[in-house]
């Protein structure tokens, strides 16, 4: 499988509401980062479902090379 595209080389913080579902990109060709807008589909990838469970800041990896997608483990800190 291929790398998937650096969006960029830091998380996004982004409010979530409780009980809501987000789609992660993981491909990172999504032109709606750090969430899916089916970019996906001419790749190998597919997007990591979210479910809220409390209304909170969650940082989402926006280098998508997280081992805990799709929340950032600061893996963009060791990318060249």
């Amino acid at each position: 499988m291929a790398e998937p595209v650096v969006a960029q080389k830091s998380p996004y913080g982004v409010e979530v509401e409780a009980g809501k579902t987000y789609w992660w990109c993981a491909c990172g060709q999504s032109k709606r980062q750090p969430f899916c807008d089916g970019s996906h589909k001419t790749t190998g990838f597919t997007p990591v479902e979210y479910k809220a469970e409390a209304s909170r800041t969650v940082w989402f990896c926006g280098c998508k090379h997280t081992n805990k997608a799709p929340l950032c483990d600061g893996t963009h800190n060791s990318l060249a």
